[in-house]
């Protein structure tokens, strides 16, 4: 475990609003790559994923960077543009 996660996991410990906060910040940063990583795995770039959404270049780039209060439909139209699909789980 290097110095962040160590660093991390101490903050989570002593602040469950900081614990709180961070998951749900890390949860969207997952979602995110996870597009941005079928996209590139399909050889397409965020321009031509915005053809396909029929949006701009810059709305594929917040999805990717900003992954937060991503409608479902979107995630799943951006799937599709990228030949997947998507799973929703609740835990």
């Amino acid at each position: 475990m290097d110095d962040l996660e160590r660093y991390i996991e101490k903050r989570k410990k002593s602040s469950p609003e900081f614990a709180k906060d961070f998951e749900a910040g890390y949860n969207e940063f997952k979602i995110g790559l996870l597009l941005k990583q079928a996209r590139i795995e399909a050889g397409l770039t965020q321009e031509e994923i915005a053809k396909k959404l029929r949006t701009k270049k810059s709305a594929i780039s917040r999805i990717e960077n900003h992954a937060e209060d991503i409608k479902l439909s979107t995630l799943k139209r951006f799937a599709q543009a990228v030949g997947k699909e998507i799973s929703l789980q609740v835990i």
